[in-house]
């Protein structure tokens, strides 16, 4: 559709005189404390507080980030052993450290 734009038109005097049913807040989750504690707060496009309690905690002993070039042939062996491969490396350089 370029360069035509599609209206919709809303029964607004319908949507006015609708009285709201007790059974149409079934679908509704109840908004307990918890739910606000995890919630995102936000103003428009800007974020107050952003959402918690999603993805993995934080660990006491995270992880850093590094670049290192291996050979291709290592790669490809960790990685054939599917998810979870670079932790996989992790722990064969641990047990080469605990070696020493």
């Amino acid at each position: 559709m370029t360069g035509k734009r599609r209206v919709i038109h809303t029964d607004l005097a319908k949507l006015d005189a609708h009285v709201i049913q007790p059974e149409e807040y079934e679908d509704i989750p109840e908004l307990t404390g918890e739910w606000f504690d995890k919630a995102e707060f936000a103003i428009g496009d800007t974020v107050i507080r952003p959402a918690r309690g999603r993805g993995r905690p934080k660990s006491e002993a995270a992880k850093k980030l590094v670049s290192l070039r291996l050979d291709p042939d290592v790669i490809e062996h960790f990685r054939a052993t599917g998810p979870g491969w670079q932790s996989r490396i992790n722990a064969a350089l641990r047990e080469y450290l605990d070696k020493k």
